[in-house]
């Protein structure tokens, strides 16, 4: 292992990137920076090797906040400072696990000497090691919301406030706060994605010579690290000074009335919500013009600022990929800016270009270079139709309409035309639905759908610890520990404290799920144009999901078997780009699609036993492909039922006559039958009341998902 960082200006490419880092050295105000971008493409190399350029600072000795000597904070903890004496030092880069607890991160009361010697003691967290560096957050998506909140918050007020454990602190926390993620693990809520200042977009090059320099270049720092940095200290001596300087040109930068102009149309325009995103892009067109140099804000560097600042605010739905339209930043810039003085007399300016003031009102047959051009549709002179080629009909998936809600046969068609798969449909506008729930206490990952220990949560008892102690309950302990005090000769303030006194917090959260959904996608869904309903169904399930921080996902069965479109993730996001091309078409081989659920469920067991799953079956209930299809697909739900899984079935059967097929599977696999109209939210008050139990059910909760209104996601 070696302590020698790989240079900054020895990473090709990412400008971007760069730049967004940069602008946060120079104006740590800026709010920091998402790096969004795929696997190995250096985010982690290249915001360590920004710790290497900032500044040294000074710090008063002793002071575990990083205290200012010229400015010391007047609430610091280890304070007051008064003619403190300082010492420089490197700005630090603090990096915070996956894993990392609230009290690791804020701090927290020193037990060892409050139960030892019996005083009260804080002892400080990361963000206090952090203040005045860098904070640095891989994987940031994958961090538990709380955690999360609470870091943002710190970073936009400067300042963490800490209320835990008998213990009230306040101190400063300023850093450079650097987020990275791989969205294909899963999004940050639009709520958090707004606390970061900026956000850039990244991905490998795919030019061979670039990437063959990539890998020269770090193979030769793995050879010799030292070496290789050598070669490039002078471009980070360079460079380092140059955000010196920045800093020190900062606050004489003028943001011209002009520019303000722009940076506010321009956030109206794209219709962000609140008023952080102007703010963002102000100070960062104003450490713009720092870092070039001036001390004016020009429109260059409202644009730029704009493209940092505004891609991850413009997110409508959960699903939305960011990104922003730069035809319609040009055009709001151009319309905001100084106007331009105009001639006096415009007849003569007419005049000089050889032609009248009412020359431009050509009216329908006049002649001129724009008839039968482009723009008129061709030379035909008509105007292409905006709706493109007609679009494919409903009942595509055979030559003919199927009846209404026919059952499937195993009659082939006449003639030896095969049948085909329909395109597919989009799905109908998201609803929010009920909350199913996976019913027992879990012990998986924190979330927000099904009863959970967790480390978060509310505390409802305590216990002796079956390990290593992590959540102290100091309240009973000090209740286990209190009438042995006299026997075991207590003296001064501490207690005499035994290992069978301590007891630990049990806390009640709520857990994230493994939401499996197995999809009918054959050519009986495409009856009565249903499968417009089902896809809006399902993506409001997985809107849903992705609001409680589940993993997804999907399988889907049609024709001659079933496929896993989707394996399990926490990229919700794919899931609904699946759904939105599922075509439709076939026979339903029904016990395909649970016999794949099994096995997928069987290896995700494997993988993460301590997240329940919940199994979703969006069916008709019908089952072609074979003369005992029907039984087959009983037989795969009783293996399903057998593990105790929690499962729902989504009647998809709709039209005045009904069988009642999945209703029947959702017995047999022990689960709850819900309508598409009863999955919505809305319902769920009148349902409570039409389906009240007369007598006790509780013998079949165990393999029932539960579902209930979730009155907090209203």
């Amino acid at each position: 292992m070696t302590d020698v960082r790989y240079p900054f200006t020895a990473i090709v490419g990412m400008a971007d990137l760069r730049l967004g880092l940069l602008l946060n050295a120079v104006s740590p105000a800026v709010g920091g920076v998402l790096v969004r971008g795929e696997k190995g493409t250096a985010k982690s190399t290249m915001v360590r090797a920004l710790a290497g350029l900032l500044p040294s600072i000074s710090t008063v000795e002793g002071c575990r906040f990083a205290c200012d000597p010229a400015a010391p904070d007047p609430q610091c903890p280890d304070g007051a400072h008064e003619g403190p004496a300082g010492t420089d030092r490197a700005a630090r880069l603090v990096e915070l696990p996956v894993g990392v607890t609230e009290d690791r991160i804020v701090g927290s009361l020193d037990l060892e000497r409050a139960l030892s010697e019996g005083v009260k003691a804080y002892e400080p967290g990361l963000l206090a090691k952090a203040h005045r560096g860098v904070l640095y957050i891989d994987e940031v998506n994958l961090l538990q919301d709380h955690v999360v909140d609470l870091l943002l918050d710190a970073a936009a007020m400067g300042r963490s406030y800490v209320e835990r454990e008998g213990v009230s602190v306040r101190h400063a926390a300023r850093f450079l706060l650097v987020g990275t993620m791989n969205p294909e693990e899963g999004e940050l809520r639009p709520q958090l994605l707004d606390r970061f200042g900026l956000t850039v977009e990244i991905a490998a090059t795919r030019e061979p010579r670039e990437r063959a320099e990539v890998v020269r270049r770090r193979l030769a720092y793995d050879a010799d690290p030292a070496a290789f940095a050598d070669r490039f200290a002078g471009e980070e001596r360079t460079l380092a000074e140059r955000i010196t300087a920045a800093r020190a040109l900062l606050p004489e930068v003028a943001l011209t009335d002009t520019a303000l102009r722009q940076i506010t149309a321009v956030c109206a325009a794209f219709e962000v919500d609140g008023l952080r995103a102007d703010i963002v892009m102000a100070r960062t067109a104003v450490a713009l013009a720092a870092w070039a140099g001036r001390t004016e804000v020009l429109e260059e560097d409202v644009r730029k600022a704009a493209q940092l600042a505004l891609p991850h605010r413009r997110r409508r739905n959960p699903f939305d990929a960011p990104g922003l339209d730069e035809e319609k930043l040009d055009r709001t810039l151009e319309e905001h800016a100084e106007p331009e003085e105009q001639p006096e007399d415009t007849g003569t300016q007419e005049a000089s270009e050889g032609r009248g003031p009412d020359e431009e009102q050509r009216g329908p047959d006049d002649d001129g270079p724009g008839d039968g051009g482009p723009d008129d549709g061709g030379p035909g002179g008509g105007a292409p139709d905006p709706a493109g080629p007609a679009a494919p009909t409903e009942f595509a998936a055979t030559d003919t309409a199927p009846a209404p809600d026919a059952p499937e046969t195993d009659v082939p068609a006449q003639g030896p035309r095969p049948a085909r798969e329909s395109a597919p449909v989009a799905a109908g506008e998201p609803y929010r639905t009920k909350l199913f729930k996976v019913p027992g206490t879990g012990k998986g990952a924190q979330g927000r759908r099904s009863p959970a220990e967790t480390d978060g949560g509310h505390t409802i008892r305590a216990r002796r610890p079956a390990g290593q102690l992590t959540r102290l309950h100091l309240a009973a302990t000090l209740q286990a520990a209190a009438p042995h005090q006299h026997v075991r000769g207590r003296t001064g303030r501490a207690l005499e404290l035994r290992r069978d006194d301590f007891r630990e917090q049990v806390r009640q959260g709520r857990e994230s799920n493994l939401v499996l959904f197995v999809v009918d996608a054959s050519g009986s869904m495409a009856a009565r144009q249903r499968m417009t309903a089902v896809k809006g169904a399902v993506l409001s399930l997985l809107m849903d999901a992705y609001q409680r921080r589940d993993k997804v996902g999907l399988i889907t069965f049609r024709g001659a078997g079933a496929e896993l479109a989707l394996p399990p993730t926490s990229s919700v996001e794919v899931g609904a780009a699946r759904l939105e091309s599922l075509p439709t078409g076939g026979r339903t081989p029904l016990a395909a699609g649970l016999l794949r659920a099994h096995e997928t469920l069987r290896v995700e067991r494997m993988r993460d036993p301590h997240r329940r799953p919940l199994l979703v079956v969006v069916t008709d209930g019908r089952a072609t492909g074979g003369r005992d299809a029907l039984a087959d697909a009983g037989r795969a739900a009783g293996l399903l039922a057998a593990q105790g899984l929690a499962s729902v079935v989504l009647d998809c059967e709709s039209g005045p006559v009904r069988l009642g097929l999945a209703r029947r599977l959702a017995g047999q696999l022990g689960a709850s039958a819900v309508t598409l109209d009863e999955l919505r939210a809305e319902g769920v008050a009148a349902l409570v009341h039409a389906h009240r139990p007369a007598g006790n059910t509780a013998g079949t909760a165990t393999r029932t998902a539960t579902s209930t209104a979730d009155r907090k996601a209203a």
